[in-house]
C-alpha cells in the first residue's frame, strides 16, 4: 500500500508503485509514474511526462518534469527518466527534454544530488554521481558515471564530464572534462588525476599506472593532441581504461580542458 498524504493532488491517471510515500501538499501531474518505495516529501511537485524508478528519496522543494528553459519550446511532448535508488534534495531543479534536443532528460541510478542543483533540458547524467550544493548543468550535457562536481560550479551546454572525473567547487566549466581526472577554476583547468576517487573506486596499481602514463603523454608532453594519442595507442594500448580516455577526447566538439 502506498501512504499518500491528505493534502497531496495527486492527478487520477498517475501511476503510483507499492509502497510509495507521498507528504503533505505534494503535486503530482496526470503523465507522471513512480516506481515502488519511492518517497517523495511535502511540497514537491513532479509534472509532464516524468518517470521515476524505485527506491528514491526526494526532498522538499524539489521541482521535476517541468518545461525546458528553452525559447524554442511550445509544449511538446517531451520527458524525464529518473532511475533508481537516487537521492535529490531540497530545491533542486530537473526540466523534461527539447525535441531538437532528443527529447529526454536523463538521470540514472544511485546519484547523490544535494540541495539547489539544476539539471537543465536533454542533459544526460550517469549513475553513481555527486553532485554538491548549487551545481548547475546547462542543457545537453552528459555526465558519465562516478563523476563528482563540486558546489556553486556551472557547467556550459554541450560540455561532457568523463567517468570518474572530479571538478572542484566554484568552477566554470565550458569544455570537456577527462575521464579520471581532477579539474577546477574560472576557465576550468586540469590538476592532475583523480586519483584518490579511483582508489577508492578500487582500481588496482596497474590501472592507476597505466593512466597515470596516458595523461602524461597527453598533457605534460610537448606532442600535438594527435601525436600524443598515437604514442598512447603504440605504448599502452591494449588499457581498458585508457581505451576510454582515448575515446572520449577523440569524441571530443568542445575541446578537453588543458
Amino acid at each position: 500500500m502506498s501512504e499518500i498524504h491528505p493534502t497531496a493532488i495527486i492527478h487520477p491517471r498517475a501511476e503510483i508503485g507499492e509502497g510509495v510515500k507521498i507528504g503533505p501538499y505534494s503535486v503530482i501531474a496526470e503523465h507522471v509514474k513512480i516506481g515502488d518505495n519511492t518517497t517523495i516529501e511535502s511540497h514537491v511537485v513532479i509534472d509532464g511526462w516524468t518517470e521515476i524508478g524505485k527506491g528514491c528519496r526526494i526532498f522538499p522543494f524539489t521541482s521535476i518534469g517541468t518545461p525546458p528553459q528553452d525559447m524554442t519550446y511550445s509544449g511538446e511532448k517531451t520527458t524525464v527518466r529518473i532511475g533508481d535508488q537516487n537521492i535529490i534534495r531540497e530545491y533542486t531543479t530537473i526540466h523534461r527534454g527539447t525535441k531538437k534536443g532528443g527529447g529526454e532528460t536523463v538521470v540514472g541510478s544511485h546519484n547523490y544530488i544535494m540541495a539547489y542543483v539544476h539539471i537543465a533540458h536533454d542533459c544526460h547524467i550517469g549513475s553513481y554521481i555527486i553532485m554538491a550544493n548549487a551545481a548547475t548543468l546547462g542543457g545537453h550535457i552528459t555526465v558519465e558515471d562516478y563523476a563528482i562536481i563540486g558546489g556553486l560550479t556551472g557547467i556550459h551546454q554541450f560540455v561532457r564530464v568523463g567517468m570518474y572525473a572530479m571538478v572542484g567547487a566554484c568552477s566554470a566549466v565550458s569544455q570537456d572534462v577527462p575521464p579520471y581526472v581532477s579539474a577546477v577554476g574560472n576557465r576550468a583547468t586540469l590538476y592532475g588525476l583523480n586519483i584518490v576517487g579511483l582508489k577508492r573506486q578500487g582500481f588496482s596499481k596497474k590501472q592507476i599506472a597505466d593512466i597515470k602514463r596516458a595523461y602524461t603523454i597527453l598533457f605534460r608532453s610537448k606532442l600535438t593532441l594527435k601525436e600524443a594519442i598515437a604514442t598512447i595507442d603504440e605504448k599502452i594500448g591494449d588499457s581498458e581504461e585508457v581505451r576510454k580516455m582515448v575515446a572520449f577526447i577523440n569524441g571530443s566538439k568542445r575541446g578537453i580542458c588543458r
